[in-house]
């Protein structure tokens, strides 16, 4: 419909103004002029909404930011400029084409051409009826003179009258009456009876003078003078006139009628013309604005497609394509230059995707690998920050260090910074040493490696691994002392009753024969006893670290067992006050009853010792000594971090002189000590029984002073088949107790 619209109005248009400007010559044919204008406006109208239907929709996608709707608009406001400018040109050079032809058509010289023209055609009509009417004159006195004579002689009549009309140059030459009757006539005349004389020309020739008037037809002249020496009759004569003459007359009248009837209408005319100017304008206008939409239409689509096609290929959509057809203009080269893209990206992406699976295939295989190592393992940039870490890096350092992804390893572990240093100086080898950490007041050695990672020569980065080699050295300087306690006891243990015995028989044999400072004989031989028993006690001491007894695991009251060593303790240390804090429900612990009541006893005996230490160095400055024991069962994590739901604590808390702050991590080792009485198993015979009992030593320093140890005992499963009491019975494997059991005793 659009394009028919947009050929009428170019068809109606130019038959609008072709009608007008050939119709300047015949104004008449005004209501042709007014179809065409109607047509012109109807079609105006119809074309000026399909137009404005098209522009509200390009303002719509404008405004919703369709792809393309802003180049769209701007070539459609392009073609508008484009079809604007001329239009208004035309309007306005035609506007003033009009005025100054009509002020040219309408001036002086012509209006005075004008009115000549028609006063030399007035003027030769005027010269004909003079001379028809002097010929009338002439004939009709040369008929009145000779009335007698052809009064009765119609043949002389006649002759007379061929002879004037004749001589003068008249058509026909007729006398007649009143009624038109024909009373005589010259040779050449053809009418039978004088027709179509108007009364009034009979009136006027009655009266004695001329008329002039009009013959059959509009070549002719014809006069008619009353006869007075005849009864009713009058003279008409005829005259032909140059038909090309008449006819000239008769444009130059028509043309002069025109011009005065256009001359009067010069204001409307103007008007019209201006007016049918801007509606052919407008028409045009709208066609070349439509036909703008339509070109700028099939030009930005291919444009607006690649914009869309852009976008989802932004948005990651590389299977997007556009119609780019096989034509050789810009707009298809550059759709199958985009389709070429994108395949090519599409291929790429595909490439990348398969390399990138394989990269995490490769790092989940690396990450399942590293999970499974005990060894710690961290990956660092070429800066040393890290990057990667595995679980057994945090559970070692007891650090969270994904939480420390990005930062240097020196600002999280700053224990290994130096050697991070040395690795990063000499990338060529890699560096290797033993480190102690401590964490939340436990202290590890591990063995750390730190190797450059390289890549075609060049250093990318840095792979750090440790593992915790405390146990591994406790396990050797245990076992090394083990067999040391062994040989010592061995030794020792031999010679030591002989002497004890030698020196007691001594002490009673002499004495009594003694008679000079018997005294001092006494007091050698109770050293000596005395001596002898501190050895035993030593080796005692030697023979229970070297042996440490096989476990005889029962459902003991540890709640009981906590009660009945610090009864014993208290009895030995009474200037000590202890205080107990143990749950009213007892706690029953899967344990050996002897082994925790010997790791209880050294505990006890190690805060006695440290408050007399303090009181040593302070005097009487020293605080009361006070041990402070407390017991509880509930929730807790294990080593690993996992959660267990019984787990029992048994922490005893001293004011004494509490813990060295250097070397912690050597007081659980064989025959390391702090005191100058002491000879060190204690501790390590604790973490020997904690060890046996799947439990853990933990030491601290207690706040305002002192230490605090803790037993730390995690479930642990019974054997199937053991009884409340460790007794065997034939019970339902299912209901075997494991680990820790609270109840009533």
């Amino acid at each position: 419909m659009a394009y028919t619209l947009v050929v009428l109005a170019v068809v109606s248009g130019t038959a609008t103004v072709a009608t007008m400007t050939g119709r300047m010559s015949a104004i008449t044919d005004v209501q042709t002029i007014l179809n065409l204008l109607y047509v012109d406006g109807i079609i105006l109208l119809l074309l000026g909404l399909v137009v404005a239907r098209r522009l509200v929709t390009l303002w719509q996608e404008r405004r919703s930011g369709q792809a393309g709707a802003g180049l769209h608009g701007r070539l459609v406001m392009l073609f508008g400029l484009v079809a604007v400018t001329p239009a208004i040109l035309v309007a306005v050079f035609s506007a003033l084409f009009i005025n100054y032809a009509l002020d040219v058509w309408f001036s002086d010289k012509v209006f005075d051409a004008i009115n000549k023209s028609q006063a030399v055609t007035r003027a030769y009509l005027q010269e004909h009826r003079k001379n028809i009417s002097v010929d009338a004159f002439a004939i009709a006195g040369d008929l009145n003179f000779n009335a007698p004579l052809v009064g009765v002689d119609p043949l002389r009549f006649n002759q007379i009258l061929s002879q004037h009309a004749a001589l003068r140059a008249l058509s026909e030459v007729l006398v007649i009456d009143r009624g038109g009757q024909i009373m005589a006539r010259s040779e050449l005349s053809l009418s039978l009876k004088a027709e179509n004389i108007p009364k009034k020309v009979f009136d006027k020739a009655s009266q004695g003078q001329i008329a002039i008037f009009r013959g059959r037809t509009e070549d002719r002249i014809r006069a008619i003078v009353r006869l007075q020496s005849f009864v009713d009759a009058f003279l008409l004569v005829e005259r032909f006139v140059d038909p090309k003459v008449i006819d000239h007359i008769k444009l130059i009248d028509d043309a002069a009628g025109r011009y005065k009837a256009m001359e009067a209408e010069r204001g409307g005319i103007q008007i019209s013309f201006v007016m049918i100017f801007i509606v052919v304008s407008v028409l045009l206008l709208l066609a070349a604005i439509w036909v703008g939409l339509t070109v700028s239409t099939q030009m930005a689509r291919p444009i607006s497609s690649l914009i869309r096609a852009a976008k989802r290929v932004s948005e990651g959509d590389l299977n997007v394509t556009v119609d780019a057809p096989d034509s050789s203009d810009e707009i298809s080269t550059l759709g199958r230059t985009f389709n070429t893209m994108t395949g090519q990206s599409r291929s790429t992406q595909e490439g990348l995707m398969d390399a990138n699976r394989e990269l995490d295939e490769r790092r989940r295989f690396t990450e399942t690998v590293l999970a499974g190592v005990s060894a710690g393992v961290i990956g660092l940039d070429v800066q040393g920050k890290i990057h990667l870490t595995n679980r057994s890096a945090s559970e070692l350092l007891e650090t969270d260090l994904d939480q420390s992804v990005g930062q240097s390893l020196g600002d999280a572990v700053p224990e290994m910074a130096e050697l991070l240093e040395q690795a990063m100086d000499r990338p060529e080898r890699s560096q290797q040493a033993e480190i102690k950490v401590g964490r939340k007041g436990r202290f590890s050695t591990l063995v750390v490696s730190i190797a450059a990672e390289k890549l075609a020569g060049d250093i990318i980065g840095y792979v750090v691994t440790f593992d915790d080699v405390t146990e591994l050295f406790s396990a050797q300087r245990k076992a090394a002392w083990a067999d040391v306690a062994r040989r010592i006891a061995h030794e020792i243990k031999n010679p030591l009753t002989p002497i004890q015995l030698s020196a007691e028989r001594l002490n009673r044999k002499y004495l009594g024969e003694i008679k000079n400072d018997p005294e001092t004989f006494a007091n050698c031989t109770e050293t000596i006893v005395r001596q002898v028993e501190d050895l035993h006690r030593m080796v005692d001491e030697f023979s229970s670290f070297a042996r440490m007894p096989q476990l005889s695991l029962k459902n003991e009251n540890l709640s009981e067992i906590c009660r009945g060593v610090m009864t014993l303790e208290t009895n030995r240390h009474p200037d000590i006050g202890y205080d107990a804090d143990v749950p009213g429900d007892n706690i029953r612990l899967y344990c050996d009853h002897r082994q925790v009541s010997q790791a209880l006893i050294n505990l006890f005996k190690n805060a006695a010792e440290a408050i007399i230490g303090r009181k040593e160095d302070q005097g009487d400055k020293a605080p009361k000594g006070q041990i402070h024991v407390t017991l509880g069962a509930g929730p807790g994590k294990d080593r690993g971090g996992n959660l267990e739901e019984n787990v029992v604590t048994l922490t005893i808390e001293d004011n004494g002189r509490g813990l060295p702050k250097e070397h912690r991590e050597q007081l659980t080792e064989p025959y390391v000590t702090t005191r100058t009485k002491g000879t060190g198993p204690g501790l390590a015979i604790v973490k020997k029984i904690m060890e046996d009992h799947n439990g853990h030593l933990l030491l601290e320093d207690r706040d305002g002073g002192g230490a605090r140890v803790s037993l730390v005992f995690y479930p642990m499963e019974q054997p199937a088949g053991t009884g409340p009491n460790g007794e065997e019975e034939d019970l339902d494997p299912m209901k075997a107790a494991t680990g820790f059991m609270s109840h009533g005793s």
